[in-house]
């Protein structure tokens, strides 16, 4: 029983060997003719997977600019022998990640392996770029704080120009109000004056007309006078002896309808 159980896992075994195999063989030509994405399907069913598979599978990852899944890929790699061109090609995942600093983190590890021109060229290309870009980020930095400070100086004369402004307005409303009060009074003092000078013209009207009904009356009494007499003296020289009434007394009903003569 034993023995059949063995042979079924050989069987087993020597099945899915041999899948795999035929997986590897397909993905690898596949590879070999830049189907890439075919050939990364077939290296995903291989069921155990080597080294050499994850850095074929980090690399067509690459190919296809997806370096988020090659720089997973890569880090599986642990054999000493791929390890130089695993770092390498890490660090090109990161640089195009835009990762600067573990991208120069991988090119000097991949150094520490083997000393190589074009991990040099990369690590010393990565390092004046991350130079450039700290310059760059200073730079920006101090024009962002310039920036600030500009717009924090506009912000103050700004608060202080409405300030002013409103301080205008108000010293405006005043003056305004000021003015509004003053020609309202001097309206008021017009309008009293021209009221006083019509009483005063009203009472010189009224004296005027009292003064010549005055003279009249006056006038009138000394005309009546003058008849008086002149009635008189006549009466007299005819010798008539008869009661006189006052001719200013003429219209006024006599009690007693005595006739002057």
């Amino acid at each position: 029983m034993m023995k059949y159980f063995i042979i079924l896992i050989l069987f087993v075994y020597m099945q899915g060997s041999i899948t795999d195999d035929i997986n590897l063989y397909k993905a690898q030509t596949n590879y070999k003719n830049q189907n890439y994405k075919d050939s990364l399907e077939f290296y995903k069913k291989i069921d155990n997977k080597t080294d050499k598979v994850y850095y074929n599978m980090g690399n067509i990852a690459y190919k296809q600019k997806n370096y988020k899944d090659a720089i997973k890929y890569y880090k599986k790699v642990e054999n000493k022998n791929l390890k130089y061109k695993t770092l390498h090609n890490l660090g090109n995942s990161y640089a195009k990640s835009k990762q600067i600093d573990k991208a120069i983190k991988a090119y000097e590890d991949a150094l520490k392996i083997k000393k190589d021109k074009d991990t040099k060229f990369n690590l010393d290309l990565l390092k004046k770029e991350k130079k450039k870009q700290k310059q760059q980020n200073k730079k920006n930095q101090q024009k962002q704080k310039d920036k600030n400070k500009k717009n924090n100086k506009q912000n103050k004369n700004n608060q202080k120009n409405n300030k002013q402004n409103k301080n205008n307005k108000q010293q405006q409303n005043k003056q305004k109000n000021k003015n509004s009060k003053a020609k309202k009074n001097q309206q008021n003092n017009k309008q009293k004056e021209q009221n006083k000078k019509n009483k005063q013209q009203n009472k010189k009207k009224q004296d005027m007309k009292n003064q010549k009904m005055k003279q009249a009356k006056v006038q009138k009494s000394k005309l009546s006078d003058m008849e008086e007499k002149k009635w008189s003296k006549m009466l007299n020289n005819r010798g008539i002896n008869t009661l006189l009434i006052p001719l200013n007394n003429k219209g006024e009903k006599n009690e007693n309808n005595i006739n002057p003569w």
